[in-house]
């Protein structure tokens, strides 16, 4: 696992260090599985008790109280009477009680400051963060849409009417999947094959389990599940209409209050574990294509380019890959590490080089000029 920022301990836990006592393997090869979520369980709790500071539990505590004061009545009376379904739009807003108008600023506030705070802590995972909360306002509107129509969800419906939790949830689905897993997982991809190649599988081996995202993965799709299920529990919670004005039509909804806190949280750790995993490398959060229609990866070659000497044309242990990113082997005597030149060797600490001397002319020239001829071709 890479360091979280330049400050993390080189010695720091590693995921493939994890080791089970008991194993589910040893009752059933077929549950060998749950073998390695319970171990990247132990690792992701572990890394966030050492790691998680500050800057995560407030944003948590911002995210919590945002939904508390969102959702809860306080004694107003607004949600529990239903307030006046016969004003919408900006009208509503404008007839609610003063203290009703004051908590729901408070709570846009908040969501706001919430926002913010994920959007500086997570540097790499800004253009995810702004896809996850689209689709996580678009599943919602669904559920308010359809609501609205037909106050009796899911009774006396037909097909039509459950159209726009459809529609919001394949956008959500969409944007979820296809855009923010994809783009992580082929990060993780590029980083690994580019940062952590080496001549002994059994190394490069141990370098794919340490960045698994078997968990991270879990922890999405549990994400999308509870966004649902927060969404539905809001809307069925102040859907019904009152039949008179003593007539309490909103309860507190329970099932939103807790799902939601765990989303979360959850929503909290799928931004972290890739800044966490990836982060310390400067890797940018894109998916393979997007990598592709910007230049950061070279379509035209699919294969790695080992450095030659431009004077000589003797290789040299420089390689570049399809990205455009070259690794260079450690100069120091018996170090084994490869990284990208001017960076900090993750095993003797040294720096990089950003010049080579050639073994066979003994001239010293700049990486960078060992891939110009073959970039020509």
């Amino acid at each position: 696992m890479d360091n979280s920022s330049k400050n993390e301990e080189p010695q720091s836990l590693r995921l493939s260090e994890i080791s089970l006592n008991n194993r589910f393997s040893g009752y059933n090869q077929n549950l060998s599985p749950l073998d390695r979520i319970l171990e990247e369980s132990i690792f992701h709790f572990k890394m966030i008790s050492e790691k998680w500071g500050a800057l995560e539990f407030s944003a948590f505590a911002v995210g919590v109280l945002a939904i508390i004061l969102g959702s809860f009545d306080w004694g107003i009376g607004e949600l529990s009477g239903g307030g006046d379904y016969n004003r919408v739009g900006s009208e509503g807003i404008l007839f609610l009680s003063d203290l009703s108008l004051i908590l729901t600023l408070l709570s846009i506030i908040a969501w706001v400051v919430f926002a913010l705070q994920l959007f500086i802590r997570f540097p790499i995972m800004r253009e995810n963060l702004v896809y996850m909360f689209i689709g996580m306002i678009a599943v919602q509107v669904g559920y308010i849409y359809t609501y609205a129509d037909t106050p009796n969800f899911p009774r006396d419906f037909s097909f039509s009417q459950l159209s726009p939790i459809l529609l919001t949830n394949a956008i959500f689905a969409f944007l979820s999947i296809f855009v923010v897993h994809r783009a992580v997982t082929e990060t993780r991809d590029v980083h690994v094959i580019e940062r952590h190649s080496h001549p002994d599988p059994r190394v490069v081996q141990i370098a794919w389990k340490d960045h698994s995202l078997k968990l991270w993965s879990i922890g999405l799709g549990l994400w999308m599940i509870l966004v649902n299920l927060f969404s539905w529990a809001g809307a069925n919670s102040i859907a019904p209409r009152p039949v008179s004005v003593d007539v309490s039509v909103f309860n507190y909804p329970w099932i939103y209050l807790i799902s939601s806190i765990i989303s979360i949280f959850l929503f909290i750790h799928i931004l972290w574990y890739p800044q966490f995993m990836l982060g310390g490398a400067e890797d940018r959060i894109q998916s393979v294509r997007a990598r592709e229609v910007s230049g950061e990866m070279n379509i035209t070659s699919t294969q790695k380019l080992q450095g030659m000497c431009p004077i000589c044309n003797e290789e040299t242990p420089a390689t570049k890959y399809p990205s455009g990113q070259i690794t260079v082997l450690c100069q120091q005597f018996k170090c084994e590490g490869v990284g990208k030149p001017g960076t900090i060797c993750e095993i003797c600490e040294m720096t990089f080089p950003s010049r080579i001397e050639c073994n066979n002319c003994k001239s010293n020239t700049t990486i960078s000029s060992h891939f110009d001829k073959q970039d020509a071709w």
